[in-house]
C-alpha cells in the first residue's frame, strides 16, 4: 500500500509540473483544497477513484497511467500538458493581438473619416475588449483567481472609455467614475465567494 501511495505521489507531481502548474491551481481545478493535493504528493494518503480520474482526464493520460510507474519522458509524451499550456498562452496573445489589429484598423478608416475626430476611441475600446478575451480564457485555461485582477481592470476601463466618448461629445461627467467604487466593492465581495474545497 506504501508502494502505491508513493507511486501516485510521484505521478501526480510529474504530471503537475509539466503542465506548470502549483498545487492551489490543481486543487482549484479539482474543487480540493491545496492542503489535500500536498498529502497526495507527499504520499501520505490517496486520492479516491473519482478524483483519479479526474486527475487522468486533466492530464490526458489513463487511471492505469496513474497507478504505474512510468518515466518522466513517457509521461509527457503521453500528456501533451507542457506544449498545451504554451498552446493556451498562444493562443490567448494571439487573439488579444487581434482585438489591437482591429483597433488599428478602425484607427485608420476613422482617420481618413472627413470631420471625425474620435478615431483614437478605437484603441480606448480595445482595452475593456482585451480585458473582456483575457478574463474568457483565463476562466477556461489559466488560474480562475486572476479573474478578480481582470474584472477589476475590466470595469474600470469601461468607465474611462464611457467617459472620454461622453467628453469627446462635449459632457464633462466625472461622477461616472463614483460608480467604480460600489462596482469594486461587489467584485472584491464576488471574489470572496469561494468554496473551501473537499478534504
Amino acid at each position: 500500500m506504501e508502494d502505491m501511495k508513493s507511486i501516485i505521489a510521484q505521478n501526480i507531481i510529474r504530471l503537475r509540473k509539466n503542465a506548470n502548474m502549483t498545487q492551489a491551481e490543481l486543487a482549484e481545478k479539482l474543487s480540493y483544497t491545496d492542503k489535500a493535493v500536498s498529502k497526495w504528493e507527499r504520499g501520505e494518503s490517496i486520492p479516491d477513484v473519482l478524483v483519479l480520474k479526474k486527475l487522468a482526464d486533466l492530464f490526458q493520460v489513463r487511471v492505469d497511467d496513474l497507478l504505474t510507474e512510468f518515466d518522466e519522458t513517457q509521461v509527457f509524451k503521453q500528456t501533451g500538458t507542457g506544449p498545451s499550456i504554451r498552446n493556451h498562452g498562444f493562443i490567448t496573445g494571439m487573439s488579444i493581438l487581434l482585438v489591437w489589429l482591429i483597433a488599428t484598423l478602425l484607427f485608420v478608416i476613422f482617420e481618413s473619416a472627413p470631420g471625425f475626430h474620435g478615431h483614437w476611441l478605437a484603441f480606448i475600446y480595445a482595452i475593456p475588449t482585451t480585458m473582456i478575451i483575457w478574463l474568457i480564457f483565463n476562466s477556461v485555461w489559466f488560474n480562475r483567481r486572476r479573474n478578480f485582477l481582470i474584472v477589476s481592470l475590466l470595469m474600470w476601463s469601461v468607465l474611462g472609455a464611457l467617459y472620454l466618448n461622453l467628453l469627446l461629445a462635449g459632457l464633462h461627467i466625472w461622477l461616472l467614475f463614483v460608480l467604480g467604487i460600489p462596482g469594486q466593492i461587489i467584485i472584491l465581495m464576488w471574489s470572496g465567494i469561494r468554496g473551501k474545497g473537499k478534504k
